[in-house]
């Protein structure tokens, strides 16, 4: 139907976003961190890319010639630069990788399909050649979810849809859009827009995720309270699998058994590929308005959090960070901290709605003891919204390790979970090294719980990606072992997948398994991520 003229461009190899746009910190905001943190050392300089060494392609050739006549020659890309720049995610173990010069896991192809019809033919050919498939959207994956593993396959491809990136359909009397899944959001939003509409899905990976990409990880958003979770968004699905397509999603409500969209919804690539996604859209506000508030403490933000989410009066976004992320972020913006824990609230809609919902909610607040702080400070938040990722490439070069985690649970639980995790955070990363800085914010809320948010900054050592694995196995642990879900928004890819047995129990396994053998005999989609091997 349409495609966008403003095209996003691609990432760095080995860091978040546009190089152009790094952060460069300033000498007091280095000096600060590195004093907290009793940094040993800066980093190593990141290898080159031009040192780099890549194995040569192991994709058979005859594998390769069966690729070409699906999407021909040139889009069947096997050298250096392309490879590379489909080697895992965003992790900072990624990162960490990748600044190293290690780049072992490359695919030995990319691959760009430009159709449903093409996708589903280069699946059949991959089954047939045995070999492996990662489904590529943005890349934005901080869970190991497009990591090129091989399964025991010889040869792996990365299956880039980047090529698949119209508007496929919009029905507006419904107020519905399809989409195909290699649009990137700013993108999606530029050909809603010019038709009035908006999809209202703004996560930190809004610049470069796809939508494709939310389906198949069940994302959320910064404004989850008013638009919904990108799960709760979706009204159909098309999906190419080894063994065929499925048409999912018929009716604004069914009960026609159970749904199968919800299979697909949160499944990575492993049983099929989503190559298009019908969305529900909305009109474009006619005002965004954000506000800043301050609460004497984090116990008082979650106890007004809860209320509105209770009442059915929640903002269309709403995020309160504890004591240590307000002060903490406050310094890396040079600006002074409010006292207590900062909140952003923002609403969308017309002026009249807005206004009665700001009413509704102020009067919340102020019962938990909150004070406005004004607008700039909310407005400074969302203006550097999606700069934050940046951040952690500049600290990594201080000699800093920086990662985040995430979780959801019940508000009876959200308390002493906050607690368990920080504690396993501390505890791990602190035993050989000065303690390190761990805050929290609260960011997506529901009538039953919500979740929280975690941020880890603590000195890089001699072995920054060890030192990570082993507190995120902690805090990991200290989560399921709390009732809580191992991940509310990041999804499960290869870090979450030890805990899913944990999660949905070994008869949940083995559902999963069974759908993955039933829509992927030979087992090329995505191998090694979110089904665990039964203990």
């Amino acid at each position: 139907m349409t495609r966008p003229r403003y095209r996003v461009g691609e990432m760095a190899w080995n860091a978040w976003g546009d190089p152009g746009q790094a952060r460069i910190l300033s000498d007091s905001v280095r000096q600060l961190i590195t004093q907290v943190l009793s940094v040993s050392a800066e980093a190593p300089a990141p290898v080159p890319e031009s040192e780099l060494s890549l194995a040569p392609s192991a994709l058979p050739e005859a594998a390769h010639a069966a690729l070409v006549t699906v999407v021909g020659p040139e889009h069947v890309l096997t050298d250096p630069e392309s490879r590379i720049r489909h080697t895992g995610g965003k992790s900072t173990p990624d990162l960490l990788r990748r600044r190293a010069g290690d780049v072992s896991r490359a695919p030995d192809a990319v691959v760009r399909p430009a159709t449903h019809q093409q996708v589903e033919e280069l699946l059949a050919a991959c089954a047939w050649h045995q070999v492996a498939v990662v489904p590529f959207g943005g890349g934005t994956s901080v869970v190991g979810g497009v990591e090129p593993l091989r399964g025991g396959f010889d040869s792996l491809v990365s299956l880039d849809l980047r090529r698949m990136d119209r508007l496929a359909g919009l029905d507006t009397e419904s107020g519905t859009a399809t989409l195909e899944a290699g649009l990137r959001t700013p993108e999606a939003e530029e050909l809603l827009n010019a038709q009035g509409l908006t999809l209202g899905h703004f996560p930190q990976s809004f610049e470069y995720a796809t939508i494709g990409g939310y389906a198949a990880t069940r994302s959320s958003g910064q404004a989850s309270a008013g638009y919904g979770r990108f799960d709760d968004m979706v009204t159909g699905l098309r999906v190419a699998t080894p063994r065929g397509t499925l048409d999912l999603g018929r009716a604004p409500a069914s009960a026609a058994g159970p749904d199968l969209r919800q299979l697909f919804l949160g499944s990575e690539g492993t049983f099929g590929v989503i190559t298009e996604v019908t969305v529900r859209v909305r009109e474009l506000p006619e005002e965004r308005r954000d506000e800043a508030w301050s609460f004497p403490d984090f116990g008082s933000g979650i106890a007004a959090v809860r209320r509105l989410a209770q009442s059915g009066t929640l903002p269309t976004a709403m995020r309160v960070s504890d004591e240590t992320e307000t002060f903490v972020n406050a310094a890396v913006a040079g600006s002074p901290a409010p006292k207590g824990c900062l909140a952003v609230v923002g609403y969308e809609g017309t002026a009249r709605q807005n206004g009665e919902r700001r009413a509704a909610v102020d009067a919340v607040l102020r019962e938990y003891g909150a004070s406005p702080l004004g607008e700039e400070t909310a407005q400074a938040w969302r203006r550097s919204r999606f700069s934050g990722p940046y951040l952690r490439d500049a600290l990594l070069d201080t000699g800093v390790l920086t990662e985040t985690l995430e979780t959801a649970a019940a508000w009876s639980r959200l308390v002493p979970l906050r607690e368990q995790v920080m504690g396993a955070l501390t505890e791990s990363l602190g035993q050989d090294g000065p303690d390190p800085v761990v805050f929290c914010h609260l960011s997506h809320a529901y009538p039953t719980g919500a979740s929280l948010y975690f941020t880890v900054a603590a000195d890089a050592g001699a072995e920054p990606e060890a030192r990570w694995r082993a507190a995120k196995r902690k805090a990991s642990e200290a989560i399921a072992a709390s009732g809580a879900t191992i991940t509310h928004h990041h999804a499960v890819g290869i870090d979450h997948r030890p805990w899913m047995e944990a999660e949905i129990g070994p008869l949940g396994v083995e559902v999963l398994t069974a759908v993955k053998k039933t829509v992927d005999p030979v087992g090329v989609l995505n191998p090694g991520k979110l089904i665990p091997t039964l203990s």
